[in-house]
């Protein structure tokens, strides 16, 4: 069953995922990045080759030939067809449809009222069906 981690109150939603996924690729996961739209999707492609001057985090979009060799997969679509399934970082505003196929996922939320709004109603439907949750406040950190 699908392990689900919230992450509430992340005020650069961009930054904090590119450091969730240079710690998951330390610990050797691969990593499926879910944007809410392309504008997204392009900033968290920037990012990642420009937020570590040390690092280097390998990734290409859903659909790239090269997607079944590169750990970090980004996406726009909930339902895009992907070549693993080990974690999942979403950054949307929805629940994505093939959730329950990765072994781990990360809902990142902003402190903006409404995508804490939508992000108590993914909790609700997360629970409500049994899942495993833990909750993180990155303002408490």
């Amino acid at each position: 069953m699908t392990r689900i981690d919230f992450h509430s109150n992340v005020a650069d939603k961009i930054a904090y995922a590119c450091r969730l996924t240079r710690k998951a690729r330390a610990a050797d996961s691969r990593i499926v990045l879910l944007a809410r739209d392309r504008q997204e999707m392009m900033a968290l492609d920037q990012a990642l080759w420009t937020f570590s001057e040390l690092e280097f985090l390998p990734h290409v979009m859903a659909g790239d030939p090269l997607a079944a060799q590169t750990p970090i997969i980004l996406t726009d679509r909930g339902d895009a067809e992907l070549p693993h399934y080990h974690v999942l970082v979403n950054l949307s505003a929805e629940t994505p449809a093939h959730f329950a196929r990765f072994e781990r996922m990360i809902e990142i939320i902003a402190p903006d009222e409404t995508e804490k709004a939508a992000g108590r109603e993914r909790f609700r439907f997360y629970k409500q069906r049994g899942y495993p949750l833990t909750h993180f406040d990155a303002d408490k950190a």
